[in-house]
Formats: C-alpha cells, structure tokens, sequence
C-alpha cells in the first residue's frame, strides 16, 4: 500500500480548483506523454520543473532597454491610437512615456473597451515583457503583465518558464503549478545528515517549492542546490530500488562452481595470439564471481573488437568444468552464425561440444539438438531470444550470456537464467556506455571493463568526404579492389524509422554500383530471410561478391579480415555510437582499414562536432561520452524500448556526480537496513513511491 502521506500527490489533476477535462487532456499531454490510458497527476505537475525563468526585476528605463529583452518598465499613458476602419489588420496601439522616451504597447485584435480600462490615459502603470526596437522605436507586443501600483506588488519579478504543449499556456500551467504545491505534504528526510550538511541541500519540499517559486536565478539553475537536491533524490530512489533487487538476486541461493582450468588451458593454448591484460583481469573477475555461493551478475563492457567474445569462452568453459552447461542468447542470427564460426574451432580443440540454434533448425535437426541439450550431451548453445522458448531444456544450465544487452529487456535476461538452477548471467555489450549510465541503468550488476585492443589491430583512418565527390570514392574502391583481395561495406542512409525506405535508399545505391563493378557488389538488408542473408553474407567473406551495399544490419557482429574500407552514406544522420559501431566492422585484420563519412553539406552544428569526434579518436568509451553529451541517454543506449529507466528531473551533463553519491548510499543502506524498517525505512519506503519505484517495494515484502 501507498504510503497515506503520498495520497494528495497521486490524485488526478482534475481534483484541483479549476482544472476540468479539457484542461487535464492538455495537461496529459504534456505530463506523461498523451497515452489514453494514463492521466495526469498532482505529482506529475509536481516533477514538471522549470527551464528557465525571466527576471522581471531589470527596470532600465525605455532609452536603455534592450533590444529583445525582457524588462519592466514604469510608464505614463499618453494616449491610445485606435485600429483604423481603413485597415482592421493594424494593431491597436497605447502610446506611453517615462523621463527617458516614449514606447508603443502593441495589440493585435485587442479589445478597445478593455484597453481603456485598463490603460487610462493620464495614469501611471507597470508593463512588463519583451522589447523590441521597430523603425528606430522602442515597443512592447502583448505585455505580459499590465498592473497599477498595487498590482505591482504582487507581479512575480523572477517567473519560471516551463516546456508547454499546444492548448497549453504559460500563465495557465503555472496556476495549475502553484495549487499543486498547496497540497505538497511535509515529508520526512530520508537523506542522511551528513550528506545534507555537506552538499548544502534544502529539504526536499523546500527544494521543490524554490524552483517552481524562484526568488534568485540560481534556484532554477541546473547546477543550483535545489535542483541538485531533487536529483539525488530521483537518483537515490532509482539506486535504492537496484540495490534491492541485486540484494534479492544474491539472496536467490547461488552455487560455488570449481574448476581445475584444464579446459581453459586448452582453449588459450588453440589461440593464436596471447590475451590482453584487461581480458585477464576480466576473467580473473568473472572466476572469482563463480567460485562464490552466491549468483554472480555481472556486465562485460567492450569497445569493438576487443575481444568479449573469448572471456565469455573462458568463462563457459569454468562453468562445463564445474559439471554444468552454458548458453550464448545473441539479438540476431546473423550474430549467432557469427558466434559459432568464431568459437567452434576453439571450442572443439578444447573438447567443448557446441551448438547453434535459431529460427532455421526446424524438423529433424531441431528435435536432435533438443534432445541432445536436455540429455547433457551440448556443452554450449548459441542461439537468439528462441533459447527461453518454453521447449528448450538444458540438464543443467550454469551459466547464461547475454549479448548486446541493450537489444534484450531485463524480463528477457531473467527468463533465460529461469533456465536453470542458481544459473549465474554475464552480460555483454559492444556498446561502450558511459560510467553515469552504467551506474544508473546496470547499478544492480558488478562491471568488467575491456579498454585495449588486441595485438596486431591497425588504427582506422578516418575521413568526412562531401557527398558530391561521390564519384571520387567510387573511383578509389575500384582502384582498391582491383589491386588487393579486399572487401569494402557500403551502408546506406538512415532514411527515416522506416524499413521500406531505407531498403529502398539501399537497392537504389546497389543497382547504380552494380553498373560500375557488375557481380562484384552484393545487397543485405533486414528484409531479407534469414538463408538469404547468410548466403549474401557468405559470398562476400569468400570473395565473390568484393563490395556489400547494406542497411544497418551490418552494424552488429559481422567479422570479415579482409573488409578494409567503410562507407557510410549521409553518415551526418547517425548518432556517434552507431557510426563507431559501423566502423569497428573493418579494421579487423592486420591490413590498414579505412572508413570514409559521406555527408551532404552544409552540417548541422551538432552533426560537425560527431564527424569531427570520429575523426580524432577509435576510443569508444570517449565517443559514448560525447554522445551521451550530444544526444541524451536515450539514444546512447540504442533504443527507448529497452526497458531501460528514464529519469525526470536530473540532467547528466549537470548531476552525473550525485549518481555516484546517491549509489553509494543506497548500498550502505542496504547492508544495514535491508528490510527498510523503522522510520529511516519508512522514510525511504516513501521515496521510492514518490519516484514510482515502488516495485522494489514488493520485492522486500516478498522476501
């Protein structure tokens, strides 16, 4: 149950003074996203902060205000200049004065007999808005604010300004604002007395109430205490509510699994090139994980081919030595068919039997696979989100990879280690996610790091070329493939969210490429079934086809030694990470690699400081940073249906900082009060339903 307290705050907007249905839909709209089924809450008005303000307290004068500033100024009405009958388009004009000059209040459709009223001439009155210099003469369009003497001291000099939607104005949201934090309750503190002391924080109604009724620009300032306030807040309660589930996850008996390392030996004895110390130190973490009672969790964090797919090998292979089985779930067959060509050799040399499965094994060939996992005679499976189907069953499942997490949910990870009994999860992902990131989205895993490539690797050289040279780098991939047995992927456009039209972009690139080089040039795009795609796929490893025009199927997994060039077409339309992504598929032999940044000018500011990014570094976990600065953490993560928390209040560029503190309180919280007892827990328990994590909440209660 809700804490009674929170009740005010989770009532629908339409139980305050003056807000019907019309009003709530707007409301809605702009609140929690227009969805049918959800309506507004107090709360939700509540969490809607500020993004600016106007500071009303620059009184000037007319002569010295500035052009497109926003000023208040106390003036004299002089006289009212009437729409003429000759022109009903013209606004309607109040003339005024103070002792430095004149300016004209300017009104579109204004009501005469209102302005009057309002503005009799001969009379003193404060205006308060946006001047504008017209014709070598000050005017104001549309006051905001008109008021006398006695009205002056009641305008709010320092007003916030929020994010509005259509339907929706300023003043109205405000008012609605301003009722809302009339039914703000006293909440008890759940922050501890040091921290507060420390950062300077005010409690959190009197944080909530500053930024929503500034009295200083720095109360809404991003950076400011009352804005940090409410972000570590969100943030703790987000940390708290992963350090419970991690805490039910370690309660869930585990099982120390041992083993000799014979298997492992084997495998790094059939490698032909020597670990690096980053996959040590890797290993070492993910041995020690198993050799624990407890369940490990953990995330393996790589850069483009740095080598996340042998320290899951070793770490399948501790777990076979130890008496169970171990599974790979990959998002895509073409990722699996990639997994097993590159682990099968090792696997077998080491006398792991392996298998694959995916949508493709049907009849026969599936039954045996089956009935081999469940008989224990499958070391290792690879497969796509087919493993967790409800057929599929392992002897004894011990451990479960999941790759490239960000394309699976969290419910998805949880089914396939369902699998088994204490089946322990190592997550990758080729992604590089920035350290904010990671805390918030993955705080309840323990993280391995992959920072250096492996031996042999050639830096990539990387250019932006215009696009009306277009015939230029056609003319260097003939010279190229003419003169070496080398591989060029051609990505086409991001046109939109749309498959149909990007396929489209792509089999139109595909037949004017095919008239200059005939069958040398290939097409993979998503549409494509399966078989087709492997056989695309399959002729351009061998050498058939040299040049693979693709859609962004190209960006995940693929591994060809010998594709040395990458171009991506209007690359100005990718997100940095993806653009990295594509570009770690060449570069993976010895031979230099080169990725060419077709774009169409003139770039965008943003679109310049990715290309320039890309330009200057292969370091994926920089250009994650950048992006997450660029672009948000939405888009850095890869997708928005990811199942991946959001968060309202806190910006990262400003508050990264305060994820780390609020971490770490959460875990000195739970090592001492796991249950969240006693009024520091009821405290807690309060914030986790304020920021509607109140599943955690369930979780103590069930144990």
């Amino acid at each position: 149950m809700r804490p009674e307290i929170l009740n005010p705050l989770f009532r629908p907007v339409t139980s305050l003074p003056g807000i019907g249905p019309k009003l709530a839909n707007a409301l809605s709209r702009l609140l929690v996203g227009g969805d049918a089924a959800t309506s507004a809450r107090v709360i939700d008005l509540l969490f809607h902060l500020p993004t600016g303000l106007i500071d009303r307290r620059r009184q000037p004068g007319i002569a010295a205000a500035p052009e497109g500033a926003i000023v208040t100024l106390k003036v004299r009405i002089d006289r009212h200049k009437p729409v003429p009958a000759s022109n009903v388009r013209a606004p309607y004009k109040v003339f005024a004065h103070d002792e430095t000059g004149e300016i004209g209040l300017v009104f579109f459709h204004g009501n005469k007999s209102w302005l009057e009223q309002t503005m009799p001439v001969g009379e003193t009155r404060y205006v308060s808005g946006r001047v504008e210099w017209f014709n070598g003469a000050p005017q104001m369009v549309h006051p905001d604010h008109i008021v006398d003497e006695a009205g002056f001291a009641d305008l709010p000099l320092i007003e916030p300004v929020y994010p509005l939607t259509a339907g929706l104005s300023g003043k109205v949201l405000r008012r609605a604002i301003l009722k809302a934090l009339d039914d703000l309750p006293d909440l008890p503190e759940w922050t501890d007395t040091a921290l507060l002391a420390r950062e300077g924080f005010p409690s959190f109604s009197e944080a909530l109430r500053r930024t929503h009724e500034p009295q200083a620009p720095e109360d809404v300032d991003p950076a400011g205490p009352h804005f940090a306030r409410l972000t570590h807040d969100e943030f703790l309660a987000s940390q708290l509510a992963l350090a419970l589930m991690r805490n039910r996850l370690k309660k869930a008996t585990g099982r120390a699994r041992e083993s000799t390392g014979a298997i492992k030996s084997r495998i790094l004895g059939a490698l032909p090139f020597s670990l690096t110390g980053s996959q040590e130190h890797a290993i070492a973490e993910i041995e020690a994980d198993l050799a624990k009672p407890e369940r490990m969790l953990r995330l393996l964090q790589g850069d483009v081919g740095a080598g996340k797919t042998i320290v899951a090998l070793v770490a399948m292979a501790h777990a076979v030595e130890a008496g169970g089985q171990a599974a790979i779930m990959a998002p895509t067959e073409l990722l699996v068919r990639q997994h097993h060509r590159t682990i099968a050799p090792i696997a077998e040399a080491a006398g792991l039997r392996i298998a694959a499965l995916t949508g493709r094994e049907k009849g026969r060939a599936r039954d045996d696979i089956l009935g081999a996992l469940g008989a224990g005679d499958i070391d290792v499976l690879i497969g796509t989100h087919a493993l967790f189907q409800a057929e599929i069953a392992f002897k004894d499942l011990a451990l479960a990879v999941v790759d490239e997490q960000h394309r699976f949910g969290v419910h998805q990870r949880l089914a396939l280690a369902a699998k088994g009994s204490a089946v322990d999860v190592l997550v990758m992902t080729a992604t590089p996610i920035p350290r904010t990131l990671v805390l918030s989205h993955f705080g309840d895993m323990d993280v391995s790091r992959l920072t250096e490539k492996p031996a042999g690797r050639r830096p990539i050289a990387t250019r932006a070329v215009p696009l009306d040279r277009i015939g230029e780098v056609i003319e260097r991939i003939g010279a190229q493939i003419a003169a070496a047995d080398t591989r060029v992927y051609w990505v086409c456009p991001l046109v939109e969210e749309s498959e149909a039209v990007d396929l489209a972009a792509a089999e139109e690139r595909y037949a004017a490429l095919r008239e200059v080089f005939g069958d040398r040039v290939g097409l993979v795009h998503g549409r494509m079934k399966s078989t087709e795609k492997a056989a695309a796929m399959q002729r351009f490893q061998s050498g058939e086809t040299r040049i693979l025009v693709a859609t962004t199927v190209v960006e995940v997994g693929v591994d060809v030694a010998e594709a040395t060039i990458m171009v991506i077409e209007h690359a100005e339309r990718y997100g940095l990470s993806q653009l990295h992504q594509l570009r770690g598929r060449v570069g993976r032999g010895d031979r230099p690699s080169s990725c060419l940044l077709l774009y169409r000018p003139p770039l965008g500011e943003t679109a310049r400081a990715r290309l320039n990014i890309l330009r200057e570094t292969e370091d994926g976990f920089r250009i994650a940073e950048e992006d997450l600065r660029l672009r948000g953490e939405g888009d850095v993560l890869g997708t928005r249906q990811s199942g991946l928390p959001g968060f309202r209040l806190a910006r990262f560029e400003h508050h990264g900082a305060y994820l780390e503190i609020a971490r770490d309180a959460a875990r000195l919280t739970i090592a001492r009060n796991p249950t969240l007892t006693g009024a520091e827990g009821e405290a807690l328990r309060i914030l986790l339903y304020l920021f509607g994590r109140d599943d955690a909440v369930r979780l103590i209660r069930a144990g």
